[in-house]
């Protein structure tokens, strides 16, 4: 995500995040994460199945189970 932040921040006044960080984890900055059970790098499939694999997802720093 720190890569696609630096692109996103390359637009200028198009950029739609600007009220905080993005690309880290930090206070103040954009908190939207997943919490997976099982390693998408391993296995891409854990992605496949949500309601089995996906422990939490964070979206503006919200926490929905």
């Amino acid at each position: 995500t720190f890569d696609n932040a630096k692109v996103i921040n390359l637009s200028g006044e198009r950029n739609p995040y600007k009220a905080g960080k993005l690309g880290e984890i930090s206070e103040g900055a954009y908190a939207d994460m997943i919490l997976i059970n099982g390693n998408p790098l391993n296995d891409i499939d854990v992605i496949a199945n949500p309601a089995k694999n996906f422990v939490w997802v964070m979206k503006d720093g919200i926490i929905y189970n």
